[in-house]
């Protein structure tokens, strides 16, 4: 039995709403988990980030392993107390980072050794030293196999071998975990876009057994259309009662549609980096705040949405910020979008709960299709 209940209060077809009970508070499904990667949701305190109504962040293992360092963090008492988070925190494994933006000299079956993108310090992560660095170091709620993740398209043999390297990762990360009253351990599927690899990859996580299931190799370039059609089936292929997480994943509209396919939580760099560079997710999609038409805009992004970035500014003065190149700028639009998010996952869960999905995604299909996007 997982440290942590997972209670499923209401389903819609394949979509379910509950709720992820930890120790350190409620994680409310569908979830969305801003990306604190380097122990800070870019451009906005937790104070900040607690506001918009958000249950659960994440940590990134790669980049806090190179800096300040995973000891120095234990050494200041843990994650949550560096940053000054109290509520749940999920850290990944860092492999992804790893094989994207390292000078990756060796992946054997051992581990991971790689130069730091930093100062091009040498470095080795294995399954083990993934969980050391996580669970106690870290000090995470929810820790992450450590896997290996193909970039797309892969062929079949390449999707096959990283399939079931991250297998047997995984076999060695739940015996490095261990038992804990007090942080879970999740499994990660992998498979590509080949649905029998991603069958293989649930059964033997299965066998192995974790607190919950993440979906992996997904938002690497595949394009909406073919993440839909592997979240037709692989979600269904995990356990129905732990959570399913699918990683990296993204742009309102997938988070609607992999909802729909039976997702619960979700963490993406979207919502902080479109905000740096003067964009807004809104109800009818994305605008860019850069242009003209924004100049004398009185209106607010959002008056529903109870946080000052979205209810309280003008688009007019946050045009003017972002085109003044105003640091402001960036905190407001970044603020705004993650309240967004965090709004988006609760019309879901209530959605779900009134059982009226398939309408809410029609309707949010056709806003997000409106004219005058920017």
């Amino acid at each position: 039995m997982s440290a942590f209940p997972f209670e499923i209060s209401a389903t819609d077809g394949a979509a379910r709403t509950g709720v992820l009970k930890t120790p350190r508070g409620d994680i409310r499904t569908p979830a969305f988990m801003p990306v604190g990667t380097a122990a800070t949701v870019k451009a906005l305190t937790v104070d900040q980030v607690r506001e918009t109504g958000a249950d659960i962040i994440l940590g990134n293992t790669y980049h806090l392993m190179l800096r300040p360092t995973a000891e120095r963090v234990k050494r200041l008492g843990g994650l949550h107390r560096f940053m000054r988070w109290d509520k749940p925190i999920l850290t990944d494994s860092g492999g992804f980072q790893v094989m994207s933006l390292s000078n990756i000299s060796k992946v054997k079956e051992e581990a991971v050794t790689f130069a730091s993108h930093i100062d091009g310090s040498k470095h080795v992560l294995s399954p083990e030293r993934s969980i050391e660095i996580q669970a106690d170091l870290l000090g995470s709620d929810i820790v992450m196999q450590l896997d290996e993740c193909v970039s797309w398209p892969a062929e079949e043999d390449r999707a096959r071998k990283a399939m079931e390297l991250s297998a047997r990762w995984g076999a060695r990360s739940k015996a490095a975990f261990g038992t804990r009253d007090t942080q879970v351990l999740f499994g990660i599927q992998q498979g590509s876009t080949f649905e029998h690899l991603r069958r293989e990859s649930s059964e033997r996580l299965i066998d192995t057994g974790f607190d919950g299931y993440a979906i992996g190799g997904l938002a690497v370039g595949e394009g909406h259309a073919a993440m839909c059609e592997v979240l037709d089936y692989a979600p269904g292929m995990l356990p129905a009662d732990r959570p399913r997480y699918l990683m990296g994943v993204g742009k309102p509209i997938d988070i609607v549609e992999a909802v729909a396919r039976g997702v619960d939580m979700f963490d993406c760099v979207l919502p902080t980096r479109s905000g740096r560079h003067g964009q807004a997710w809104t109800w009818s999609g994305s605008i860019n705040l850069k242009n003209a038409r924004f100049a004398e805009d009185e209106s607010p992004l959002d008056p529903d949405i109870p946080v000052p970035a979205s209810s309280a500014y003008s688009k007019a003065y946050l045009h003017h910020l972002v085109k003044a190149d105003e640091i402001l700028g960036q905190v407001l639009l970044s603020w705004h979008n993650i309240a967004f998010f965090q709004t988006l996952t609760a019309a879901l869960r209530a959605a779900i709960a009134e059982g009226r999905l398939d309408q809410f995604r029609k309707d949010f299909a056709a806003r997000q299709r409106v004219a005058g996007q920017g």
